[in-house]
């Protein structure tokens, strides 16, 4: 009985390492690039919860959020992350395990005096940068926004504020404090004006439906292994 059950571990544990998973992510301040690499906090869980769980042939790689989003719609064995649960998003992916909570809230220019928002409804007249297919932009058109524009990233549409083509753009505080870091900008001038508490959302790594089911529920074991070791410091 012993070797039976050593041979089914083993060949678990072969099919896994022998499973090639494609990785995809945008710029955060939790995921990014240095020095070819992607890295960053939520990163370290990813490719943590994957060596853990026995995956070798592994590949990360960070695009626009639109081309990772339609890869890990379309792809077998691509695990995409930092992923919003949310209800139209729950039957489209395969859910392998919460990795932080962020929380979004509306920035401006602190010149722009003008620009005075205390409630959802005041922001819709003003001109909103958001990234295309996130869950910011979903949020917004849901709430009758009709004045978006549109970018392919963070890098972009905080530019677009920077240089005032947009007037607001949602950002957590941690892509604020990176990005003004990137451009060499004082954080202090931009200020956030509105928190959508409303959008304050779980964020995810999950896998495309096509995914067999058997290393879904292999990274999902290997994820909460860690955890419950203590092996992962919380993302903040």
């Amino acid at each position: 009985m012993r070797i039976v059950l050593a041979l089914i571990v083993w060949l678990a544990v072969s099919a896994a390492q022998a499973q090639a998973i494609q990785v995809v992510t945008e710029d955060t301040a939790y995921t990014y690039l240095e020095n070819g690499r992607v890295v960053g906090p939520a990163t370290h869980h990813v490719r943590a919860a994957l060596a853990r769980s026995g995956f070798t042939d592994v590949r990360v790689d960070l695009y626009p959020w639109a081309r990772a989003y339609a890869m890990a719609s379309s792809q077998p064995n691509v695990l995409i992350y930092l992923i919003a649960r949310t209800p139209e998003r729950e039957d489209r992916f395969k859910w392998a395990g919460e990795l932080m909570r962020i929380k979004y809230h509306l920035y401006k220019l602190a010149a722009r005096e003008d620009i005075v928002v205390d409630s959802l409804d005041a922001a819709r007249p003003y001109r909103v940068g958001v990234m295309r297919s996130d869950v910011r932009q979903h949020y917004l058109q849901r709430n009758g926004f009709a004045h978006l524009v549109e970018s392919s990233g963070n890098e972009e549409n905080f530019q677009k504020l920077l240089a005032g083509r947009v007037d607001l753009v949602p950002l957590p505080r941690g892509d604020v404090a990176r990005l003004c870091a990137r451009f060499q900008v004082d954080c202090s001038t931009v200020t956030p004006v509105f928190s959508l508490d409303a959008l304050t959302v779980d964020l995810y790594m999950a896998f495309s439906l096509t995914t067999d089911d058997a290393v879904v529920e292999r990274l999902r074991l290997g994820y909460a292994a860690l955890k419950a070791e203590g092996r992962l410091v919380a993302i903040d």
